[in-house]
Formats: C-alpha cells, structure tokens, sequence
C-alpha cells in the first residue's frame, strides 16, 4: 500500500508539470466519452464496466507486457507463479505486433502437440489474433481441463496449419536432474521455468553431484520463459560469488535495485556451460548473460527472446490489480536484454548428429560381431539407469555444449 500511495505522489508530482487547465481538460474528455458511452451505445453498459473496458485497452497501449488484471487473471497469475495452473501448457508474447509463442512447457499439451518456439498464433478457435490485447489471447486458451482448442499456427517455411489440443491442469516439474550418455563426467540440470521452488531444488541437487564426482554442469534454459526474479537471483548467487548480479533501473527511484552475489555457499569453481535459444527469455536471459558477462559460464545454442522489462503487480482492489512495466533489467555490464537478447558465445543451432557409419548397410560376415555389440549396448543401457540418461546424438546443441565442458574440465585439472 505504501509503494502504491509513493507512486501516486510522484504521479502527482510528474502531472504538476502540466498546467491545471491541459488536466482537467483531459479528465473532462474521459468523463464526457464514458457519458455519451453510457447514454448511446447499443447495448446498456454501466459505468464500472466502461472504466473495466477503458482500463483493460490502455494499459496494452503502453507496452505489450502491461495489463489490467480482472478478478479471474489475478488469480490465475498467482496460481502459475505457484508452479501450477490450467491451460496450455504454453507461454506467449507479443512480437513485432503478432502473437508469438515464446515456449512450449515441458511434458504439457502445448509441448506434446508439437508447438515450437517462434510460432506465430494466427487464430485460437475462429477468433484472429490481430489487435488481440496478450491478455485477451491467454484468457482465451486458457478454459475447464478436457476441454478442447484449435489453433491455427504459422511456421516460418511452412502454410499456416491447425493444431488441436486437449487443455490440461498444469503441474510443472521446474527441475530436472539427469545423466548424459558418454559424459560421465558431466551433470545436465534442466530448468523449465522459474518458479519458487528452482533454488530449493538447486540447493538438494548441488550437494549431491559432488558427492557423485561431477566435474562439470550443462544447465540447459532452452524454451524457459522465465519467472520469477528472485529465483533468478538465487540461482547466479549459487555460481557466481561476488559483484553484480543483475540491475533494474525505471523511472522512478524506488524501482532502481541492484542486487549482489553474496561469497557464502558459492559453486564458484565448477565449470558450466548454459543452453539457451529464443524460447529462452526473461529470467532465462538474466541468468545465461550475467553469467556470462562474469565469464562464469560458456553460453552455447541460439540468441534469445529479448524480454528485459520489468513488471510490478500492483493491487486495485482486493481482486485486482495492474501488472505494470517500471523498469528495465541490465547485466552487469551495463547491456540490456530488452528487445536484443543473449547472444551465445557459441551459435549452435538445432540439429541431429550425424554417425559416420549412418546409411552404410551392414554385410552377412559383420552380422555376428554387430549382434554382438548391439546385446552389450543393451546390457550397458540397463546398467546405467537408461531412463535418466540422455543421448546426445539427436541433440547437436547438447553434444556441442557437452564437447565444449568436457574441454574446460581438461583445462581446469591441468593447470
């Protein structure tokens, strides 16, 4: 309550600027345009609503991350910072004015109909997404689970093509904790998002790996659309243990913060190597570029989304509130994620590896020997737990980044 009673004050003060006459003239014209709403539009509208319409279409006129948040999407904002919530499964933005899909979320509906990073959301159902506000769109993916939805999807090189999917409750593992085949050396972390539960897994898996003799960590932030701040913050405090973390600046004081690595508790010596793309946004891009710009981790995949803002949910009512930019994230050097991205130290873009005997068919002679090795592969597979182990060649990204570890733990033990 009082950040919102400052913020009024420095309103009030900015408006000072404008002479009394210019203000009231403009409140004048507000009133006057509700008036004439409430007397002439066809169908009969109360005030409250017209205010509830005027506020939902003025706050996407300042930027595609702003919004009015009504009693069902503030509730719905509270449940998916929780780790669990209806829907998709899917995280959309607004990019370049079309509805863009940012990523699919692990193991949900979205992800299991094949959407990819990058789509753009022609329509849902029958309704275009043309002029659609982000909130409207989300309200209306969202609905009851078991329920039904088309939606109509272009793909850069392909015609615009209809997928259906069955909506689903939520629940989202944020991480996940696997081996990776031929890399035993090596730990894989996977981050799906940024809920509140990210650093309190971290810190029960961190200890554990090197108990186990883990040398390296692939934290792979590929199609994360971020989260929430502070689990950002945990996270890079975990690694990197002095200086700058990440800043905010606005244009009011009370929103420039700087936060700051503390020494304690630090993994400062272990080598990482981070895994991003442009399903990679928000948090993702605060943590893969200030561990970057600490040289603390090498960056490897594709540019990412670009979402540097920062939105301060501020309550308008017991159920209401308004999600509102107020500043911007930089980097500790300086730079600015907002509309840019991270760029990777290394630009690896998605792909299969290919085996150097792949096409070449096997000769009778050789039939017994490859029989041979393909039963001692799968005896291998079972003794190493094959469900926790992921292999590397159907994933260039992975095998790059892995390669890459690999080398920095070579380098690390020689010197």
């Amino acid at each position: 309550m009082k950040k919102i009673l400052f913020i009024l004050i420095i309103s009030l003060a900015l408006f000072a600027k404008e002479s009394k006459q210019s203000r009231l003239a403009a409140y004048e014209k507000f009133v006057k345009v509700v008036n004439m709403i409430e007397a002439y539009y066809v169908d009969e509208l109360n005030t409250t609503t017209i205010i509830n319409k005027a506020l939902k279409g003025l706050l996407p006129e300042l930027d595609a991350h702003s919004s009015y948040l009504d009693k069902k999407a503030y509730k719905e904002l509270k449940i998916q910072t929780n780790g669990e919530f209806g829907g998709l499964g899917i995280v959309v933005g607004m990019k370049n004015g079309v509805l863009t899909v940012i990523s699919p979320i692990d193991d949900t509906p979205a992800a299991k109909a094949g959407l990819k990073a990058g789509d753009v959301i022609l329509k849902i159902n029958d309704k275009a997404t043309l002029d659609m506000s982000l909130d409207e769109a989300v309200n209306l993916m969202r609905g009851k689970p078991g329920t039904k939805i088309t939606l109509t999807i272009v793909r850069k090189g392909q015609k615009p093509f209809k997928v259906t999917i069955t909506r689903a409750i939520i629940k989202i593992k944020s991480v996940k904790e696997k081996n990776i085949k031929d890399y035993p050396q090596i730990a894989y972390i996977r981050i799906s998002s940024f809920d509140k539960n990210v650093v309190s897994s971290l810190k029960k898996i961190l200890p554990k790996l090197k108990k186990e003799g883990k040398k390296g960590i692939i934290i792979d932030l590929r199609n994360n659309p971020g989260g929430l701040l502070n689990q950002a913050v945990g996270v890079l405090d975990l690694f990197i243990d002095k200086g700058t973390l990440v800043s905010q600046k606005g244009r009011i004081p009370s929103e420039n913060y700087t936060y700051y690595a503390h020494k304690s508790g630090t993994y400062k010596d272990i080598p990482i190597v981070i895994l991003v793309n442009g399903g990679s946004a928000s948090a993702s891009e605060i943590v893969s570029g200030s561990m970057q710009d600490h040289k603390r981790a090498i960056v490897v995949g594709e540019s990412t989304f670009g979402k540097g803002s920062v939105q301060a949910i501020l309550p308008v009512t017991k159920n209401e509130a308004l999600r509102l930019t107020v500043a911007r994230y930089y980097l500790p050097s300086g730079r600015t994620i907002q509309a840019k991205g991270v760029k990777p130290d290394v630009i690896v873009h998605p792909g299969k590896i290919k085996l150097e005997n792949e096409g070449i068919l096997i000769k009778e002679k050789d039939l017994k020997n490859h029989l041979k090795a393909e039963l001692n592969q799968i005896e291998h597979k079972k003794t190493n737990n094959a469900k926790n182990q992921l292999d590397t060649k159907n994933d260039l990204q992975l095998k790059i980044g892995a390669d890459i570890l690999k080398a920095l733990i070579i380098q690390k033990e020689n010197k």
